[in-house]
């Protein structure tokens, strides 16, 4: 079958199947990427740039040449790594689809550069030429960029899930996803919890660009489902990425279901979740908020984490985060008409019953 161009809705349907294989530099891939697309560079970050210095100071002919004698030494392995992908992806297609029967045995691959320019090109070429069925995306990276941008200018039905720190907002939101809602979790997606403490026990946060490719995904994918979407009520920024101003905008007019616990129950989730991580790193992360929070309750929170009384600690922080959760739960238009307090003994993963029961 010969190659076959298509465009970003008809590359992201065949996405959730296939193999993407992004043929860009190690470096542009690392930067960000199509979500769930492979690593497969035609070359390597250094071989980049003397192919696009060949082409700016010499000529296309003379870039290709080279790029040829770089990408010539690869081809063999650039087909066995083809051959491995397309077979552990057709082993978790078979292993997911057992009880119906199915053995797939498909050579698919999806492939995509810059632009849709020379190098998906030249490898497309390649596996095609090896017997891949292969598809390139249109316009490449460049176009999905701009499909993922236009996802925050939609309109979409939010339910914000909110409450002071400590709620256990997180935990409650899997539950509901678990129950079959449709839910978006912006912590996971920017691997960061929102707060000063946020980072700890999380991954290494995304570039800007990436986080906005794996929300702009995940609203695609949501929307799907007509129903609303739960999501968490979050600041913009979310520790070093933000949310896209369109999108937080419709968020901050969407209703509003706050789990009200009482505080003290909240500090033991917290001291629980929190408390166990090395003092070294609670103590810098207070020191991150010390404009904010005030000298004398700096001083105060560090001595109490170096005295052992974790505890002492948090109720400080908790102390100064309800303030601060207060002031931007109320700078709101129109709250009063979107709020819904939901009044919860505790923090507990059951609380999802009164809130599913709430909603409207």
């Amino acid at each position: 079958m010969a190659i076959q161009k298509i465009n970003i809705e008809e590359f992201l349907s065949l996405a959730a199947t296939y193999p993407v294989l992004d043929v860009r530099s190690p470096g542009e891939y690392k930067h960000a990427k199509i979500p769930g697309a492979y690593s497969f560079p035609l070359f390597s970050d250094e071989e980049r740039k003397v192919v696009g210095t060949a082409y700016k100071q010499q000529s296309r002919q003379e870039a290709i040449k080279i790029g040829l004698t770089f990408f010539g030494v690869k081809m063999r392995s650039m087909v066995e790594e083809a051959e491995k992908l397309v077979e552990d992806c057709n082993e978790i297609i078979r292993k997911k689809s057992a009880q119906s029967g199915s053995d797939r045995n498909d050579k698919t691959v999806l492939v995509h550069c810059w632009r849709g320019g020379m190098r998906s090109g030249g490898v497309a070429w390649l596996l095609d030429l090896y017997g891949f069925n292969v598809y390139t995306l249109v316009g490449g990276y460049k176009s999905f960029r701009r499909w993922a941008l236009d996802q925050f200018e939609k309109t979409y039905s939010f339910r914000i899930l909110a409450g002071f720190t400590g709620s256990g907002k997180t935990p409650l939101l899997e539950k509901i996803a678990k129950a079959g809602e449709n839910v978006i979790n912006l912590e996971a997606l920017a691997h960061h919890k929102g707060s000063a403490f946020g980072n700890l026990g999380m991954p290494p946060q995304p570039s800007q660009e990436q986080f906005e490719n794996k929300l702009a995904l995940a609203l695609y994918e949501a929307s799907k489902n007509p129903a609303a979407i739960w999501i968490e009520d979050e600041s913009q920024r979310i520790g070093d990425v933000n949310t896209p101003m369109s999108l937080w905008k419709q968020m901050r007019t969407s209703p509003v279901y706050f789990l009200d616990i009482p505080f003290e129950e909240r500090l033991k989730h917290i001291v629980a979740e929190y408390g166990k991580h090395e003092r070294e790193r609670l103590v810098n992360a207070v020191i991150r908020i010390k404009k904010r929070l005030g000298g004398l309750e700096t001083k105060e929170a560090i001595n109490a984490l170096v005295e052992d009384r974790v505890e002492d600690c948090f109720r400080i922080l908790l102390t100064y985060y309800d303030k601060w959760y207060s002031k931007g739960l109320h700078n709101r238009e129109n709250l009063q008409a979107l709020l819904v307090k939901i009044p919860c003994e505790t923090v507990q993963e059951s609380n999802i019953k009164q809130l599913l029961q709430l909603q409207v």
